[in-house]
C-alpha cells in the first residue's frame, strides 16, 4: 500500500525507473504531447474531460511522491498577446503547491520552443497529459536525489 497521495500504476511504474536528472512533462490540454516528446518518454493520458485532471493536482501528487531539483513552466514569448499580462494566474497555483510540498523551489521559466526542445531530451521519460485549459500551464520537472535519512 502506498502512503504517498500518487496512486496511479503506470505513473509509479514509470517514477520507480526514474533516476536525478530524470525529465518529467505535466502537459496541460492544449500541449502537443504525442508529436513533443523525448525518445525514451512514455506518455499518460489522465486528460478525462475538459479541466479534468489539472495540471496543479498532477504536480501535488508527483511532489508527494518523489524529490525534485528543478521546476520549470513553458515561458511565453514576447510576440504572443499573452506576453503583455504578465505570469499566467496559473503559476501562482503551482508555488502554492510547492510550498504545500515543503519545498523552496522557485518556478524557471524556459521560452517556448526552447521548453519544446528539452522535453525532447532522451532524459525525459514521463509525459502526464492533462485535461487543463489553463493557458501556459506546462510544467517540467528534473527528477532529484533521494539522500540518506
Amino acid at each position: 500500500m502506498l502512503k504517498h497521495q500518487l496512486i496511479h500504476p503506470k505513473i509509479n511504474e514509470v517514477l520507480g525507473r526514474a533516476g536525478h536528472h530524470s525529465v518529467i512533462l505535466i502537459a496541460d490540454g492544449n500541449y502537443p504531447a504525442w508529436t513533443k516528446r523525448g525518445p525514451n518518454a512514455e506518455l499518460v493520458s489522465l486528460n478525462l474531460s475538459p479541466g479534468l485532471v489539472s495540471v496543479a493536482q498532477t504536480l501535488r501528487a508527483l511532489l508527494s511522491a518523489i524529490p525534485v531539483d528543478a521546476i520549470h513552466t513553458m515561458g511565453i514569448p514576447q510576440d504572443d498577446p499573452y506576453a503583455q499580462s504578465g505570469e499566467p494566474p496559473v503559476w501562482d497555483q503551482y508555488r502554492a503547491v510547492v510550498a504545500e510540498a515543503g519545498m523552496k523551489l522557485p518556478l524557471t521559466p524556459i521560452q517556448k520552443w526552447d521548453f519544446y526542445k528539452a522535453v525532447e531530451s532522451p532524459d525525459h521519460i514521463l509525459t502526464i497529459q492533462t485535461g487543463d485549459q489553463s493557458l501556459w500551464a506546462n510544467v517540467l520537472l528534473s527528477v532529484g536525489c533521494r539522500t540518506a535519512e
